[in-house]
């Protein structure tokens, strides 16, 4: 049976203050060409996603996790439906007009780390404000790395890191450019379980300092229940949401 759940206002900790959506899906749907016909990935989705919260997106592998963070980060665009970044239909717009809205609003942590190999850590981090050219670039890369406990680590490479260390590395670097949203697709799949548990700390630390927005996908139901709300995915559509109690 499909819940179909016009609007899940994802905060839990909302007051009487107003919050304003950082991501709204409105009956979303995607849907690929395959030589058998049309395959269809998500369907009916449709979903609000307060600032300054968190929510982690679970399922069985191929319930269509990727593709929704996929779609509410703009790299992808849906078959029907709407979807608002901070008030822009992204939906609607062109992959550069998408670019612009995610270099404007947009961090993203995945599995592999995805850091440039001939690039130190800092070099590394450095790099979204070199490219927008901002006059406090090392200084505030610097501050990153130190906060993620690596400022006896600036200059080395990928190679010369941990898994555990890229991955705070990778987290700095999605944090400089200090975004609303932050997407995590898998950010603890690559690691043991010491340095998972580091990164958790660190995702949930920064959300609550920077009042970012947090989506993560992952098959870590513990990770999950760390999120305010727990949406679950069955081949493409919601089925549940529980609200979850962070751990402190």
């Amino acid at each position: 049976m499909t819940l179909c759940f016009e609007t899940l206002l994802l905060n839990t900790t909302a007051s009487c203050t107003e919050i304003s959506p950082a991501i709204t899906a409105q009956k979303v749907c995607k849907s690929v060409s395959t030589g058998a016909g049309s395959l269809c990935i998500l369907s009916n989705i449709s979903l609000e996603i307060n600032q300054g919260s968190s929510a982690a997106i679970v399922g069985v592998s191929g319930s269509g996790k990727s593709t929704l963070l996929s779609l509410l980060a703009g790299l992808d665009t849906p078959s029907s439906g709407e979807i608002y970044l901070h008030q822009h239909c992204i939906s609607a717009l062109t992959e550069d007009q998408r670019a612009e809205v995610r270099g404007e609003h947009v961090g993203f942590v995945f599995q592999s780390f995805q850091l440039l190999p001939s690039l130190s850590a800092l070099e590394n981090v450095m790099l979204p404000l070199e490219l927008k050219n901002h006059p406090n670039a090392k200084q505030m890369a610097n501050e990153l790395l130190q906060r993620v406990n690596l400022g006896h680590r600036l200059n080395h490479y990928p190679n010369q890191l941990s898994g555990g260390e890229q991955q705070r590395v990778a987290l700095a670097r999605a944090f400089v450019n200090q975004p609303k949203v932050l997407f995590a697709d898998e950010p603890t799949g690559n690691l043991d379980s010491g340095s998972s548990k580091t990164i958790e700390s660190l995702l949930f630390e920064l959300n609550r300092e920077n009042n970012t927005t947090l989506i993560i996908v992952t098959h870590d139901l513990e990770l999950a229940n760390l999120c305010e709300t727990k949406i679950c995915l069955t081949a493409g559509e919601i089925t549940s949401l529980t609200p979850c109690k962070p751990l402190n």
